[in-house]
């Protein structure tokens, strides 16, 4: 190997000339050195300074020649400065001497530090020369390997570094918790040594993929501890590469998962529990609605024939507000009903052609001779549209955003719809001028059992008509919203597609 300095090989015979060329060297080496070369007095007046010194602390030859040491030196490391010149003054050399030094820019700057006698030709100790080698880098390695070490000493999961043959060459704390075995009785062995038999060929593959450089990501496996105890776990291994970029290990992270399994089969099992509760309470709400039909249907034939033969107004008058309970409960039963439908995934439309606007008329028509103290009135921008839907579901539809507007007049009895048309849909609106709806409820609208003005007992329902609204519209494969301001009234739409 070739030095980059001129060697002694070629030095003349002549002494004087001996001398030059020693010096010549020596300067080379002073000046082409990377650590900073500088000597002083026994006072610690600067009196040389290399290169490699300018560029490590940032002052210029000119700069520090007949400056006190002083100038790189942190006020609090002063007496340093005093341990290391007794020595000096002694003829004792200082060897390696790890501190701290200040640069021009007030950075600190860490240094190895290495202080010579400069003795003169009678002998006597006449100043110092220091080699200071910047050491930032190894130690901002070690700083990095300090927290790394922290990082595996602390860390809640197993973490364990192998050689490509599998045997165990690092184990921290964790590893011992979870395995039983104390990292002693590991380091050297082969790390089959936790790996059930049958498992085995688990440990080829994961080799295989870290031998081509691939990481493992969250394989789910089992693992064996000391007591023969079987610990599930998720693992993630990468390949360890060094320096040359070849690789030569694997680190492994082993995450102990029973307490997420057993989470996983309790959150399967209440699961599988709600489903069955979900199922019986679908059965009981589609037989209760039947047989609560049955009494309901008789009841308002009776009520019908009671008119008939009443004969005083004020019969009457009880007799149509009975009627309308019984029409309301009625109701009421469909919409469980259909509910459970949804819920079960039975509630199904039955298709045909039919004129919308025709529809929207009959609906309004119907609605406002029920309600006569309303007056609805529809805005429409066409004469006659034929769509494709169930004509009884999307008439339903209307009928509850009616009777919500209604609802929620707040004494405003003035009611419009709207009809009109794009080129791929048709579009329907309910207006109402009444309480509207704050902003932040909006997006909840048309979630089950959600109701607007909970606290106002004077508005009935359960909830669950809008609900009911926008399935029917998204097995029509329409689309559903609102449009409101709060005291200013709602407008409810739907769009179909033609």
């Amino acid at each position: 190997m070739e030095s980059k300095h001129p060697t002694y090989s070629h030095l003349s015979g002549d002494p004087v000339k001996l001398a030059e060329e020693k010096l010549a060297i020596v300067s080379s080496i002073i000046t082409t050195s990377d650590d900073a070369i500088i000597s002083k007095n026994l006072e610690g007046i600067i009196t040389s300074w290399n290169p490699a010194a300018e560029k490590i602390f940032g002052y210029l030859e000119d700069d520090v020649i007949g400056q006190h040491i002083s100038l790189i030196i942190p006020p609090d490391r002063i007496e340093e400065e005093t341990f290391i010149i007794g020595q000096i003054k002694n003829g004792i050399r200082v060897r390696h001497f790890e501190t701290v030094r200040l640069s021009r820019t007030g950075t600190l700057v860490p240094v190895s530090l290495s202080v010579s006698p400069v003795i003169n030709t009678e002998g006597k100790v006449i100043g110092a020369s220091k080699i200071l080698h910047d050491i930032s880098d190894r130690k901002k390695a070690d700083e990095k390997r300090a927290i790394l070490a922290a990082i595996v000493d602390t860390s809640d999961d197993a973490i364990i570094s192998k050689k490509l043959t599998g045997i165990i060459t690092s184990w921290n704390k964790a590893a011992e918790k979870m395995f039983g075995y104390s990292e002693a009785e590991v380091i050297g062995k082969h790390i089959s040594l936790i790996i059930p038999t049958e498992r085995l060929n688990e440990e080829q593959y994961i080799i295989a993929e870290v031998i081509k450089g691939n990481k493992v990501d969250h394989f789910q496996t089992i693992r064996q501890t000391k007591d023969g105890s079987l610990v599930p776990i998720s693992l993630s291994v990468s390949p360890i590469i060094d320096a040359n970029g070849n690789i030569i290990g694997a680190s492994k992270i082993a995450r102990d998962i029973s307490e997420q399994l057993i989470t996983q089969q309790e959150k399967a099992r209440l699961y599988e529990e709600v489903k069955k509760l979900n199922d019986k309470k679908d059965e009981f709400i589609g037989f209760a609605s039947h047989e609560l039909k049955t009494p309901i249907t008789s009841i308002h034939g009776y009520l019908q024939m009671l008119t008939r033969l009443a004969k005083d107004e004020q019969s009457h008058i009880f007799l149509k507000k009975a009627s309308q309970q019984v029409k309301r409960a009625n109701s009421l039963i469909s919409e469980l009903l259909d509910v459970s439908k949804i819920e079960s995934g039975k509630l199904q439309i039955h298709t045909t052609t039919f004129d919308i606007q025709q529809l929207v008329e009959d609906v309004i028509e119907m609605i406002s001779y029920n309600n006569q103290k309303f007056k609805i009135s529809l805005k429409s921008e066409i004469s006659e549209l034929l769509i494709t839907g169930d004509s009884s579901r999307i008439e339903q539809v209307i009928i509850n955003l009616l009777t919500n507007a209604m609802r929620y007049s707040g004494g405003n009895e003035e009611i419009i719809v709207h009809l009109s048309q794009t080129h791929d849909e048709v579009a329907v609106g309910v207006q109402d001028c009444g309480i509207g709806i704050p902003a932040d409820q909006l997006n909840d609208i048309f979630l089950k059992y959600f109701r607007v003005d909970n606290q106002n007992h004077n508005v009935s329902g359960l909830g669950i008509g809008l609900f009911l609204c926008q399935e029917i519209i998204n097995l029509h494969q329409g689309r559903i919203w609102v449009e409101s301001e709060l005291s200013k009234g709602s407008t409810f739409w739907f769009a179909l597609p033609i």
